[in-house]
């Protein structure tokens, strides 16, 4: 009977549901092991602790919403040393939200993350943990103006320059408030860790903890603005693909082979019929009638051409009205070249 008794009594404390404290701490060790961890984040044994911290921390979230263990009416020297980290439960449950790469849902994934980093900012701004701004989010910042014949105003406004510097400004104040947080907390964890801090050291660790997340939870809301942005527009062009380009493309054009000869030619033709092909004699012919060739150097213009061509018309006309000087010319010229080769004198280029 004694031995019945007793194993009814183990099998009750296997199948006794987790305390919240062992919720949390579940959940949160998850997290650091997909934070700390080298392996990809989209890999299914990481996709599967990212799952069950947040199945951890969603039941530590209700059952702290049953107990009701935090109000709006209380101070913060009021909750007790054992409780105060219980206010890192959305902090947590944002965080791995964001360690989810499920991209058909990230749009679903993200607001759900801003809501829980939202959710824990205004609990630490009720509580006076911190100083700092809450984020603008749809509740509480302007909407652009809109008129109801013309829709949204087209108007853009320019930027402020004194808010951009604020926004630095506070950018840099909680760069080194986390710093020193971290400091701090470095400092005194492996006490808590041990079991043997007092409950003055205890307290002041899990405050500096909350306050390094305030820090995390400001960033992560920026970096979500921005990728919803981004996911929005995407979204938008997979609706709206854009219309292919009206502007007609240029035909490709055709390669040809270059032969020796015209029997190379029409070897090659017969093989490959679809391949345009010209011969060496061809192509040099093609190009010295365009003057690209390497010794006829610049392409001449049509205008240089009909100068010369002029040049030379007004030469044989003064031969046959016998100018005696463009005779006299044209006969020197001829005796020079009796008696000198062509390119003589040509040292530049040593022909």
């Amino acid at each position: 009977m004694a031995a019945a008794e007793g194993t009814s009594e183990t099998q009750n404390s296997e199948t006794e549901s987790p305390k919240l404290s062992e919720l949390l701490d579940r959940g949160w060790k998850l997290y650091e092991e997909v934070d700390s961890t080298n392996e990809p984040t989209g890999s299914n044994p990481i996709q599967v602790k990212v799952k069950r911290g947040i199945l951890h921390l969603e039941e530590a979230t209700r059952m702290v919403a049953q107990l009701d263990l935090f109000s709006r009416n209380e101070e913060l020297e009021e909750i007790a040393t054992t409780d105060l980290k219980y206010l890192m439960l959305p902090a947590l449950l944002g965080a791995l939200t964001m360690k989810q790469v499920n991209m058909a849902k990230r749009l679903e994934q993200v607001q759900t993350a801003k809501v829980y980093f939202f959710d824990f900012l205004k609990r630490c701004k009720d509580y006076n943990i911190m100083k700092f701004e809450l984020p603008k989010t749809n509740d509480n910042s302007d909407d652009t103006p809109e008129d109801a014949e013309n829709g949204p105003s087209s108007s853009v406004k320019p930027p402020d320059l004194i808010a951009m510097a604020t926004q630095r400004q506070a950018k840099i104040e909680r760069y080194k408030q986390k710093k020193e947080t971290e400091a701090k907390l470095s400092e005194i964890k492996s006490i808590v860790e041990s079991g043997q801090a007092e409950d003055e050291v205890v307290r002041d660790f899990y405050l500096l903890t909350v306050r390094r997340w305030i820090t995390i939870a400001l960033e992560e809301i920026e970096s979500i603005d921005q990728e919803v942005e981004i996911l929005k527009k995407m979204d938008i062009l997979k609706q709206n693909p854009p219309k292919p380009s009206q502007f007609q493309q240029r035909p490709p054009m055709k390669p040809f082979i270059l032969t020796k000869d015209a029997v190379q030619a029409r070897v090659f033709g017969a093989g490959y019929p679809s391949l345009p092909t010209m011969t060496v004699d061809d192509w040099y012919e093609q190009h010295r009638k365009r003057g690209v060739l390497p010794d006829q150097g610049i392409p001449r213009s049509a205008a240089d051409i009909d100068n010369e061509e002029r040049e030379r018309e007004e030469k044989e006309r003064q031969i046959e009205n016998d100018d005696e000087e463009a005779l006299q010319k044209a006969r020197d010229w001829d005796n020079w070249k009796d008696t000198h080769r062509r390119g003589y004198g040509n040292r530049k280029n040593m022909g």
